[in-house]
Order: structure tokens, then C-alpha cells, then sequence
């Protein structure tokens, strides 16, 4: 039987550190190398911050939900991002467009990318990231309409692999009228692609 994972949520800082130092070894490095000394802490600590989304309850963003008389598109457009790719753990960035049509409640601008960057700070595909994103605000803003749009370049297919730098991953998440109107789609897109 394997070892039991950590709890959820719960990164397990020694743990890395050690598999970190044998994949050093694996590679055949010396891990006692000036360079290299500290190089599995420095892991540590990366991948801390890196997958920091999931210890992170994207509901706390919601605390800035204002009740407001406007039922137009609301739209954030270029939200840098960054996700670790759960397949070859490397970096896809890019940017993140949302937008959505509220029924009375308008969240702060803020928290719109804080919540984007909660749900990329996890070992992700792109396009699980994209619709995420777009039922979290259908389910807790209750909109008429979200559109997430997600932009990337992946590493893994970038810098090994394929090796086609250059390329750019797009992903769509479409949820509400957005979805079910062709003319409310159209607009909110092109609103994203201005």
C-alpha cells in the first residue's frame, strides 16, 4: 500500500524536500554542490506559493458583493495569470477575461482576479481552470451570464516536448445567456477581444 497523501490543502514542506533531493540524484548531481545545497527548499517553498489556491477558500472574496442597480456587462479583460500544469508540473501563463451580466449584485473589481488566481494557484489543465472559474460565479454571484475566456502559453509544449514557442492556448466557458444567446455572446466576446 503507498504512503497516505497529506491532508487536503496541506503541503507537507519535508516531504518535498527529500523527493526534490532525489530527483537530483536520479539526474546524477551531486545535491551537496554549492548550487544545490539549498535547492530543495527553495522547491519547498515554491511550490507553497505556487499551489498557495489550494488551501484557499475562493468563497472569502465574496465578502465585497455590493447590491447595485446595473444590469449591463460587467467585464475585467488581461488578468495575468499562472497555473502548474498537473500533467508535466510546469507553468502555463497567460491571461484571464471575465465578464458577467448581474441581477442586483456587483462583486469588487479585485476580487474578480483574486478569485481567478485562488482556482489557477492549483495543479490545473486549462481548460478545468476555465470552467471552474465561470460555475463559481454563476453559483455565488447568480448573474444572468458569465463568459471566462482564458488565454496561455504552456511550457510544457513550449520548452519541451513539441517545442513550438509562440503558441497560445485558448480556452471558453460560456454559462447563462452568454450561453444560450448568440447575440449576447457575440457582444460579450467581442467586448473581451477589443
Amino acid at each position: 500500500m503507498g504512503k497516505k497523501s497529506t491532508k487536503a490543502g496541506k503541503i507537507d514542506a519535508e516531504r518535498i524536500r527529500k523527493a526534490v533531493r532525489e530527483i537530483l540524484l536520479a539526474v546524477g548531481e551531486d545535491t551537496e554542490r554549492e548550487g544545490l545545497k539549498e535547492t530543495p527548499e527553495r522547491v519547498a517553498r515554491m511550490y507553497a506559493e505556487l499551489l498557495g489556491g489550494m488551501r484557499e477558500d475562493p468563497k472569502k472574496h465574496l465578502r465585497s458583493i455590493f447590491t447595485e442597480n446595473y444590469d449591463e456587462i460587467v467585464l475585467l479583460r488581461d488578468i495575468p495569470f499562472y497555473s502548474i500544469c498537473e500533467h508535466h508540473l510546469m507553468p502555463f501563463i497567460g491571461s484571464a477575461h471575465i465578464a458577467y451580466l448581474p441581477t442586483g449584485a456587483v462583486l469588487g473589481v479585485s476580487k474578480l482576479a483574486r478569485i481567478i488566481e485562488c482556482f489557477a494557484c492549483r495543479l490545473q489543465t486549462q481548460e478545468r481552470l476555465t470552467y471552474q472559474i465561470a460555475d463559481f460565479f454563476m453559483n455565488n454571484l447568480k448573474p444572468r451570464g458569465v463568459a471566462v475566456v482564458m488565454e496561455a502559453s504552456h511550457s510544457c509544449m513550449t520548452i519541451r516536448g513539441i517545442k513550438k514557442p509562440g503558441s497560445v492556448m485558448v480556452t471558453s466557458a460560456l454559462r447563462g445567456i452568454f450561453r444560450r444567446d448568440p447575440k449576447s455572446r457575440s457582444e460579450v466576446l467581442g467586448l473581451m477581444h477589443k
